[in-house]
């Protein structure tokens, strides 16, 4: 390690460095154990980010200088960072109680947007339940920030915990549309 610092200039630090990883969970339960056998073996600590707020925030903890604000701290945009999962249920239930969650319920415009079928066809088609752009930027926006996303059904990028469980989590894989009903 010694070696591989020292090509980049840096030293070894005396303590390792602290992770903290916060989630922001209402009943996803399956992209949450996904995410802790994904994470554990370079996160200190778990931590589930109180009922004031549901955007997320990641910056260098500065002594005496860190605090919780509801706002963006940075411009810098990590790669592969985010876990948020719109379509990550196995069954079409979970999608009708996330839709009708406290942080939802003001988005269920319309009484047919519960409807199982058209949220069985809107999952297929990788549409939005709600019928809306992203909440922080248009589709457009986010395509010239990361640039263009080629469709595919490759299982490179995914996390290695749903590739060695795929029997378990094979509707979260590409081209695996269909919920069940319950």
């Amino acid at each position: 390690m010694a070696e591989l610092c020292k090509l980049h200039g840096w030293g070894v630090r005396e303590t390792p460095r602290r992770v903290f990883d916060a989630v922001l969970f209402n009943n996803e339960l399956d992209i949450l154990a996904i995410r802790w056998n994904e994470l554990l073996p370079y996160v200190s600590e778990f931590f589930f980010l109180d009922m004031e707020s549901w955007r997320a925030s990641v910056h260098r903890y500065r002594s005496g200088e860190t605090r919780y604000v509801h706002f963006r701290q940075s411009d810098e945009l990590l790669a592969d960072a985010g876990w948020h999962c719109s379509f990550c249920f196995r069954r079409i239930s979970e999608f009708v109680f996330k839709m009708k969650a406290y942080s939802h319920v003001d988005r269920v415009k319309f009484s047919y947007y519960l409807d199982p079928g058209r949220i069985q066809r809107i999952i297929c088609q990788g549409l939005d339940l709600f019928d809306m752009f992203p909440e922080e930027y248009t589709f457009r926006e986010i395509i010239s920030k990361l640039g263009p996303i080629p469709r595919s059904f490759s299982a490179v990028h995914l996390p290695g915990y749903l590739i060695q469980n795929v029997d378990k989590f094979r509707y979260l894989l590409p081209g695996n549309c269909q919920r069940e009903e319950g």
